[in-house]
């Protein structure tokens, strides 16, 4: 096996509201979501820093 197997590459996520990109690798450290953290992770009551939208209105994206 090597060492850059994509079963644990962090993904991106964007809200379909403003565009706003969530980054699981760069966490969001400002509102204590630490570096690394999985979307599945990120509290249900977390909303888009930009625009307030909830979780339910971000959809994973490739960059």
């Amino acid at each position: 096996m090597s060492s850059n197997e994509t079963t644990q590459d962090f993904q991106t996520w964007m809200c379909l509201i403003c565009g706003w990109i969530y980054d699981e690798q760069a966490g969001l450290p400002d509102e204590g979501i630490a570096p690394g953290t999985r979307w599945a992770d990120v509290p249900m009551n977390w909303s888009c820093p930009e625009c307030g939208a909830r979780k339910d209105d971000f959809e994973m994206v490739a960059l």
